[in-house]
């Protein structure tokens, strides 16, 4: 078992911001930035690679000019409803956010509002920027394109990224209705996870380089990716460059992550304004009986429970800020190494052991 160590969050989100500004980010970035790094480590299993963890990372792509902080955020083109921008090879996070924004802005006024973003940089957790949109009162939708790891249906090579989707819904129970998916069945930091354990993946998740399934996640990660349900996965990903990237004039295909300097990444983000349709409590009391109708069917074997999407990350979230962040040790480490060759003396505060079974 991999092992992992909890610290608050108070002090991780001090940490994180702190680091963040000694990289040279301008305060409005490293809150947006930082605080979408601490979100997706509070909703998700480390694994999935989108948290904290993240920041060695980006500071070697900021150091190397791969990522241009404080890049201008452009509105090319714009409508009552619409807008282009173009986002100058900036931190795809921030400029995600501030498009959804704009999303949200537009949607008050015509019922519904979408920004393209092009010339853009990996944007983290799509859940990160469709969860903007329930505060607001919206429906928010966030897709973006990615480097091309998953293989066509019939394909042995990548041509299409993980493309993830996010949509995050108002409820009246508490959290929003959340899906945040990629459309490959797994990423290969989930097959990482699995090859630090010593586990199997299942053949549904990747091929070798030569095309065959496999369940050895070290053969897996040399080769393709597959995507979600089959030929449907590499379906939807691929409508999902048409929606980002060929729309928007920007990369798609195996164009993004191509150039290491310029990565090309597009996203879209839409809002839709719920009460364009209806009061918004009257919606959300139409959620809350879709979810009881739900959670109320009969359980199939080996299940003692039945879930809206959002509903397991609504509770990590809650179990997490409650008792601690878990970080695994290695991780945990390299942060702090990171903050001393930067200088930063803020220090993350250590509550406890964690095990993975509290995920």
């Amino acid at each position: 078992m991999i092992p992992m160590t909890a610290v608050t969050l108070e002090s991780l989100e001090r940490f994180v911001f702190d680091v963040l500004g000694a990289m040279g980010l301008p305060d409005d970035e490293a809150r947006v930035f930082g605080g979408a790094l601490v979100f997706s480590e509070l909703r998700f299993h480390p694994g999935h690679g989108q948290g904290v963890k993240k920041l060695r990372r980006y500071h070697g792509r900021f150091v190397e000019k791969l990522v241009d902080v404080g890049a201008p955020f452009e509105v090319v083109r714009e409508s009552p409803a619409l807008a282009l921008v173009d986002a100058h090879n900036g931190i795809g996070t921030v400029a995600a956010t501030r498009a959804m924004r704009i999303a949200i802005d537009k949607a008050k006024v015509c019922g519904i509002g979408q920004v393209v973003v092009r010339n853009s940089t990996h944007f983290g957790s799509s859940a990160v920027h469709a969860c903007l949109g329930p505060p607001a009162g919206c429906i928010g939708i966030a897709m973006t394109n990615a480097g091309p790891e998953m293989a066509p249906w019939g394909g042995r090579e990548g041509v299409v990224g993980t493309n993830p989707w996010g949509i995050a819904v108002p409820t009246g129970l508490g959290f929003p209705a959340v899906l945040d998916i990629a459309l490959t069945t797994a990423g290969k930091g989930m097959m990482t996870w699995h090859a630090r354990e010593g586990r199997p993946i299942p053949l549904d998740w990747a091929l070798t380089p030569d095309g065959h399934e496999t369940d050895d996640p070290n053969a897996a990660m040399a080769g393709a990716l597959l995507g979600i349900g089959s030929y449907k996965g590499y379906g939807l990903a691929f409508m999902t460059d048409v929606l980002t990237g060929v729309v928007g004039g920007g990369g798609y295909g195996l164009t993004p992550y191509s150039d290491p300097a310029r990565w090309d990444v597009s996203h879209t983000l839409t809002a839709i304004d719920v009460e364009w349709f209806m009061p918004l409590e009257e919606f959300r009391r139409r959620m809350d009986d879709f979810a009881a109708m739900c959670k109320s069917r009969p359980l199939r074997p080996g299940f003692d429970e039945i879930l809206i999407p959002g509903e397991q990350e609504a509770r990590r979230v809650a179990r997490k800020t409650e008792a601690g962040v878990p970080l695994e040790d290695d991780a945990l480490a390299d942060l702090r190494a990171l903050a001393s060759e930067l200088g930063v003396e803020t220090d993350l505060v250590e509550v406890g052991r964690w095990t993975l079974d509290r995920l």
